[in-house]
């Protein structure tokens, strides 16, 4: 059915166009959502949509539909979107290919995963948390399926089938005259999230934040659990995308093959991996998914592109182009980002530190000098290697260019959030405000 409707599609919309792209998405989701202590709302749901990007005397347009009986009047749209647009002879689409084999991205029981199950879940992560004397405050169980084609002009026939389950829990316990708050979740392509191990991670760290003490004005170590180095490093992931680096927006721009952080650590981005929360066969484009060396060994290898900046800049797409829905235009983005680092150390090695769960505010660092100045979530003292106690408010200012000129692993164990791969991360004398 996809492909009859993409033939069709691609058929008319070369009648007007000198090239042209055809994009189907069809997704099956089950969710449930937790508001206090019950699961508020579930809901089942299918959509169908179709993008449609065509090129006009190198004029880019695009359109799309939820509506297959409209599909001649979304290349219309497309077409005339086109005509409005400026000439950009770097516009192009992706050329025939062959695609890598993905594996552990399909989990066959979603098809037979019931919306009952996904409540059923929920409800365990709620008496999960009340079993541990907290209130859980929102949350939610997803899981979806996800069938995308792409076929165009150049011959390009990029198909994948995909699933994604994920789980949240946020929570509260007294804490004096006020709360102390956490949460936790994760995400996997297959139907083994734990719900009970998210909600007692989540409580576990609410009530170990309980009687927070205040932290000297300082510069120290700071352990940046997952969740914290996840969040700090989006500012780093603006800094490789070739957009910004061809805008001038970026300070990697012109220090290709020089030394730009550790001699430890290693970054690269794989599409590719297995059961990678963003990999797939092909991008957003239908290029095919790859791996891009960014970083090794301390030295600036790359950047990443899709095939609008790749023709920016008379190179090849690294398989970047990334589409979040049929509703938006492909755009430089992360596959999956790993972050390996050689040198590793512990807790147990520190003796005057600060653990940091997470961080409220990574959004508002400069992404061009890699300044930020956010608030530690969660965060505990560390002395002599083990924690000596929650710290109450505090703020973490740095650059995050910086960090990674000195940083280490702080475990070898790595998880996957959003798009980064990565362990917790050791920061070296960063400014800790009380």
């Amino acid at each position: 059915m996809m492909n009859d409707l993409a033939n069709q599609t691609l058929d008319y919309a070369l009648k007007n166009a000198d090239q042209a792209e055809i994009y189907i998405e069809i997704t099956e989701n089950a969710d449930a959502t937790i508001q206090n202590d019950r699961v508020d709302f579930a809901k089942e749901a299918y959509s169908l949509g179709v993008g449609i990007r065509v090129i006009c005397d190198d004029k880019m347009g695009f359109a799309y539909t939820t509506q297959t009986k409209l599909l001649e009047k979304t290349v219309k749209k497309a077409v005339s979107n086109a005509h409005a647009n400026q000439v950009d002879e770097n516009f192009d689409f992706a050329s025939k290919s062959e695609y890598p084999t993905i594996k552990g991205i399909y989990d066959p029981k979603f098809q037979n995963l019931e919306l009952e199950d996904t409540i059923n879940l929920g409800k365990s992560m709620i008496a999960t948390v009340i079993d541990n004397k907290c209130q859980p405050t929102s949350g939610g169980i997803s899981a979806g399926c996800y069938k995308t084609l792409l076929i165009n002009s150049e011959s390009t026939h990029c198909e994948d089938v995909s699933t994604y389950f994920s789980g949240f829990i946020a929570v509260n316990v007294p804490d004096g005259e006020g709360v102390s708050t956490a949460s936790e979740s994760d995400s996997s392509r297959k139907l083994d999230i734990d719900p009970e191990k998210i909600a007692n991670k989540a409580c576990e760290i609410a009530l170990n934040s309980r009687g927070g003490k205040t932290v000297e004005t300082g510069d120290m170590k700071v352990l940046l659990d997952h969740h914290a180095a996840s969040g700090l490093l989006s500012t780093f992931s603006q800094a490789i995308h070739g957009d910004n680096v061809q805008r001038g927006r970026s300070i990697y721009a012109d220090r290709m093959e020089k030394e730009v952080s550790s001699h430890s650590l290693n970054i690269y981005d794989d599409g590719t991996i297995k059961g990678g929360l963003n990999s797939s066969s092909g991008d957003g484009e239908g290029t095919p998914s790859q791996k891009t060396v960014i970083i090794e060994d301390g030295i600036l290898k790359n950047f990443i592109y899709d095939i609008h900046t790749a023709n920016k800049g008379k190179i090849q797409s690294t398989g970047n182009g990334m589409r979040a829905s049929f509703t938006d235009m492909p755009a430089v983005g992360l596959s999956n980002l790993v972050v390996d680092f050689k040198e590793c150390e512990e807790l147990s090695e520190i003796k005057n530190g600060i653990l940091v769960t997470d961080v409220l505010g990574a959004h508002t660092a400069n992404p061009i000098s890699g300044d930020f100045s956010v608030e530690a979530m969660n965060a505990f003292k560390i002395e002599k290697g083990e924690i000596a106690y929650p710290v109450k408010k505090a703020m973490l200012s740095g650059n995050i260019f910086s960090i990674l000129k000195d940083a280490t692993a702080a475990s070898q164990k790595k998880r996957q959030l959003g798009p980064f791969i990565l362990p917790s991360i050791n920061a070296s004398n960063l400014r800790v405000v009380g």
